[in-house]
Order: C-alpha cells, then structure tokens, then sequence
C-alpha cells in the first residue's frame, strides 16, 4: 500500500534548529524540500551560510573508527558535545604525533634501501672500504660495464692498461667492479673506460669493513627501523584500542550532529526585528505527522502547519510503501519499473501473487521448488537479498505445482498427480480439436487476469479523474465491456453453449468500438470543454481506424502471450524427462545419479532463470501496461532511522 503524504511547514527560532532536528526528525521520516523554492509567496526568505562545524571531527572519528579492530562493537555515548570534540581532537593529535615519527623511519628507511641496492653487486669484494678510499698514491673507481664491453675490455686493453680491474657480481647485462689506477695516471684510464661506457657508480666514504661487511651493517639497521616502525604501529592500535569504544560513540554522535546540521541546506531563515526564524518544510506520512503534532504540542518553541491537498497546487508527493514483510521483497520489481504516484494502486501484493504463482505453474517440481525455497530463503535470511527472497517464495509455488503434476526431480512415478500431467492432459475442443489442458488453461488464466487489470485501470482511473481512460480507452469501461463479452462468447461457444444472438454482439461489441473510436470528443463532451479538431474529419476516421485495428491486436497478441505458461509447463516436463533417460533412469537399469544431480542443477538453474524473466516480462508487458504508468517519485527521508536504530 502507498503511505498518504502530507506537506507540514515547522517554524522557531533560528538556534532552536539543531534541536528540533535532534528531537524530532531524527524519529519521524520526513522528506525535506528546499524551504526558499516551495514557499515562494513567502518575503524576506534567505539561505543558511553557516558552515559545519562537525564535519572535520567527523572525518576524524570516521577515520579512528575504521582503523579498530573488528568486533567492536559497544559505542559509548556518555560524553557531552564539548568532550566528544576534545577527544577527538586529542587522539588525533597523538596519531599525527606517532605519524611524524613513522614518516621519518620511512624516509631513511627509503636511503637505507638506496645504499644498500647500491653496496649489494660489490659485496664479493674482499677490501675495506675506508681504507682504498684513503689511498694517497692511488684512485679507485666503482660502477659497472657492459657484458660486451667488459670482454672486449679483456682481451684488448688490460695488458697495455696501468689499471687493475676487481670483479664483483655480474647479472644478464652487466659486470659490476672496480678499478685501481695511479693518480697520474687516472686521466688516460678514465677516458679508456668511459669510451667502454662505464658507468661510475658513488659510494659513500662512511662505510667501514669490507663492502660485504657495509651491507650486513647497513640490514641491521634497516631491521632496526622497521623494529622501530612496528613498535609505533602498535602504540597507534594500542592508543586507538584504549578508546574504542568512546570513539564509536563519538562516531555516531557526531553523525547525527553533522546531519542535523545539514538540515540547514533545505532550511529557510526569516530575519524579524526581534529574533530570526527558520522554517523547514517538507513531506512527512499521515501517521508521522499525528505523532509529531502530539508529541510537540506542549513544545513553545516548535510551530506545525500542515497544508491540505498541498499536490493540487505543488505536484504530487512523493510515494513511499509500506507492505506485509512476506510481500516487501517484491518492491524490487515495482522499483525497477516505476514507483507508483500518489493516486495509483500499489501493486506490489498484486505481483507478488501472480508472479510466484504463474512461475510456479511453469516450474512445477516438488524436490527442484524445495530447493529453490531453501536456498533463498537462506540468502534472503543472510544478505538480505530481495531477488533471493522473491526465489524463495516462487519456490513455495514450485513446490506446490510439483505435487499437483506429480513431479519430484524430474520423475513422475513417485508421487501420484493431484491434478494432472502438464504433457499427457488433453483437452478437445470444438473447431480447434484435440489441445493441450495447460494450453486451454493458460488461454483462460490469461483472461481472467486481463479482466482484473482492466478494473484496476478503471480504479486508477476514478482516483485520477481521468474521464477518457475511465470510460473510453479499450481497458477502461469500454474495454472490459467489449473484451468481457468476447471472452464470455467464446468460453460458451467452447463448451457447448449457446452464444449470445447478434443483437446482443452489436450492442456489446459494437458500442465499445465505437468508445474507442471517438473517445476524445466525447471525453470533450461530458468535461463539457471545448476541443477544436487538429485534423479533419477523414484523417481522424482514418487515424481511428488503424488505432482500434492495433487496439484488437493488442487483445489478441495479449491473450495469446499467456499460453507461454502451457508451453513452459510441458518443456519443463519435457526437459527432464531427457535428463532421466540420460542417466539410465527410464530403461529399468541402473541410474547414473551423477547425471541425475547433474542434470537437476541444470535444468534449475538455467530454465529456473528463463522462466523468472518471462514471468517479468508477463508482469511487465502484459499485465502493466495495461493499468499502471508508475510515474511516482521515490520517498527520500532526510535521515535514515534504519541504520540509527541498529547503532
């Protein structure tokens, strides 16, 4: 069902805002509308400018907050305003603190990793380093060269060369090493080496021991910072741990603080001589509103009007449902279509009902349905997933139609039928024949359900007063009248009956058509307004002609649709009677079970699929567009109680 809006405006002095909005919004749902467009007959109306002075804390404490732990869960709320702020203010001044420290550990951790790539080719190196560095007479070169070079360097150059080159390490395209040379000679031997692209590499004169020794020193160190690291990762988890739970508090607190305050952006304020005022106005459901009204009656500060048929004047309000939690699943299905407006029919229990039962029909199986009821029930219980609870249920029906058709996993000698087999039951009909039973009933369900749409139109129609679709469109009065008597002609004529005389088909077939042809003038006519005739008098005869031919097809293509539940019915049946005899269990051998499972999840999966999508398609196309436009507008409340409650 759909909630009756009202459209109340709240009123008090400007610093009395927070808390009405602490005191009262937070309790009632209330869609807020932006108070300066709305009440435009309004003088001296000006936004709010303030900025929101929780937010930072709030980043803060949202950001402490997800740094605990899991399993946390107890929030304390004792603290005042002023304290919450403090504490936040505080534990974020201790992290920043440890934080500084442990940039400062990442920084020379970052140049221990930089000495320590640049030590690591030259640890085979069997020197101290302090010392050759000092060499007064002698320079020594440090780098890497070219594989390709280096052999050259071999074989040409060290015999004539007054250098001695030490290898260190080489990888897939470098020998890394250094070289001795005499300092006047060190000119000659570095032009030598450059012109073999030798690449000097720099090694600090602050190493002691032999290179190899350097870089154990140099892990040493690097261990001890990420020691040093951890150690300030702990007191940070400690220090956070200490306070959780008055962090979570906090948390929440200024969450609600901060949305309260925000109540502002939709606010208005009226500055008097005296004192200033705001003003909130919005939406709010009937019962909502009762409740506020009692609740703030003994309330000085808190003025409520509640504005009467607001959506003559202002549009529609918003639409929010309200149904039976067996039922709410279903929303989904509304949602994904359009919400319905204010003065439509919910449709939601209507779906509920045709959709698990149709599928039910067309998915007939006892143990595959049980299945389908367990596993979403299961997820709908766990995750909350809507579409799984809409399988549940379907399931039921499943399960239902399962024993009516006496199939359980595909095999139809376990139980008897309770009403009959989807593919051996035929039915004989005169001038069709020999037809299928499910086909027959399918064709009669799908008319019975177009009738039942066509009165929902009407009802929408009468809640709207829209005078053509209530009377004169093919699913308004004149619609059920015309489609009722064929469908009542041909349900006589099928079973033996006399049909109706001609007299009786002229007046009932032939007054509706001539409703729907020439529907505008006489909604024109009875509104008693005055419509001139956009074309003339032949293209409107000519107009009217291919929209009532396209009206019959509609019947017709409309009617027919329905006997996809006939047809997936029997293939269902048809599908897993395959499946057993491919798994040996229709010969009289022994049964592949393997195949038989198999085959199940299969067959329930993905026919379970195909057949919940054209179900929908059913809902959609052939049941919808024939009463519902679902035009509506979501319900937004301002905040959402759901989550605050479970805080």
């Amino acid at each position: 069902m759909i909630i009756k809006m009202k459209f109340l405006s709240i009123t008090g002095p400007r610093e009395d805002i927070d808390r009405v909005s602490d005191v009262y919004l937070s309790k009632y749902e209330m869609q807020l509308e932006h108070a300066i467009t709305e009440l435009k007959t309004t003088d001296n109306l000006m936004p709010f400018v303030e900025l929101n002075p929780y937010k930072e804390s709030l980043a803060k404490a949202e950001q402490f907050a997800a740094m605990l732990p899991e399993g946390i869960s107890k929030a304390d709320t004792s603290l005042s305003k002023e304290e919450m702020l403090d504490l936040i203010r505080d534990v974020n001044h201790d992290y920043l603190e440890i934080q500084d420290k442990i940039d400062s550990l990442e920084k020379e951790k970052t140049k221990l990793h930089e000495k320590l790539n640049v030590l690591k080719p030259f640890q085979p190196l069997d020197f101290d380093l302090q010392k050759v560095m000092a060499y007064r007479y002698m320079q020594i070169r440090f780098g890497r060269i070219d594989v390709d070079y280096f052999h050259k360097l071999e074989k040409y150059l060290f015999e004539d060369l007054n250098a001695i080159f030490l290898e260190g390490s080489r990888d897939a395209g470098y020998v890394y090493g250094c070289y001795f040379v005499a300092k006047s000679e060190a000119s000659k031997v570095d032009s030598v080496f450059n012109s073999l692209h030798f690449e000097r590499i720099s090694l600090a004169d602050e190493y002691t021991g032999t290179p190899a020794v350097a870089y154990q020193n140099l892990s040493k160190e690097l261990d001890k910072k990420d020691k040093e690291i951890q150690k300030l990762k702990q007191d940070t988890e400690n220090m956070l741990k200490e306070k959780a739970s008055k962090i979570l508090g906090a948390r929440n607190r200024l969450e609600e603080l901060s949305g309260n305050f925000d109540v502002r952006k939709m606010a208005a304020r009226v500055e008097a001589e005296e004192e200033d005022y705001y003003i909130l106005c919005g939406w709010m459901g009937e019962d909502d509103v009762k409740a506020f009204i009692e609740e703030s009656k003994d309330d000085d500060k808190v003025f409520i009007v509640v504005e009467e048929d607001r959506e003559k004047f202002f549009g529609e309000p918003p639409t929010k449902l309200k149904n039976p939690k067996l039922f709410k699943p279903f929303e989904m299905f509304i949602q994904m279509y359009g919400l319905p407006s204010a003065n439509e029919m919910d449709p939601t229990i209507f779906v509920a009902l045709t959709y698990t039962f149709i599928f039910g029909a067309m998915f007939g199986d006892v143990g595959q349905g049980l299945c389908l009821f367990i596993g979403g029930g299961i997820l709908y219980l766990t995750k909350k997933m809507n579409l799984a609870g809409i399988i549940s249920v379907a399931g039921l029906f499943s399960t239902f139609f399962g024993f009516m058709f006496g199939s359980v996993f595909g095999f139809e000698n376990i139980i008897e039928a309770h009403w009959l087999r989807p593919v051996e039951a035929m039915t004989k009909l005169p001038f069709v024949g020999q037809l299928n039973t499910v086909f027959v009933i399918a064709i009669a369900f799908g008319m019975a359900l177009n009738l039942l749409v066509m009165i929902f139109q009407i009802i929408n129609a009468i809640r709207a007063h829209d005078t053509e679709n209530l009377w004169f469109s093919n699913n308004g009065v004149a619609g059920i009248i015309f489609y009722g008597f064929l469908v009542l002609t041909v349900v006589l004529f099928m079973t033996g009956h006399k049909t109706p005389s001609n007299i009786l088909m002229v007046i009932f077939l032939g007054g509706p058509i001539l409703a729907f042809l020439f529907k505008e003038p006489l909604t024109a006519l009875i509104e008693k307004k005055k419509k001139k005739m956009e074309t003339g008098a032949v293209m409107f005869l000519v107009q009217g002609f291919f929209e009532l031919f396209e009206t019959m097809l509609s019947y017709f293509s409309n009617t027919l649709s329905y006997v996809r539940i006939g047809a997936f019915a029997v293939s269902h049946a048809a599908i897993m009677e395959v499946v057993l005899m491919l798994s040996g269990a229709t010969d009289g051998g022994s049964i592949n079970w393997f195949g038989v499972v198999l085959g199940n999840l299969i067959v329930c999966g993905l026919e379970g699929l195909i057949v919940g999508i054209q179900v929908l398609r059913l809902e959609y196309y052939e049941m919808f567009s024939r009463f519902y436009k679902g035009s509506g507008r979501e319900f937004k409340p301002f905040t959402n109680h759901s989550k605050e409650h479970t805080k």
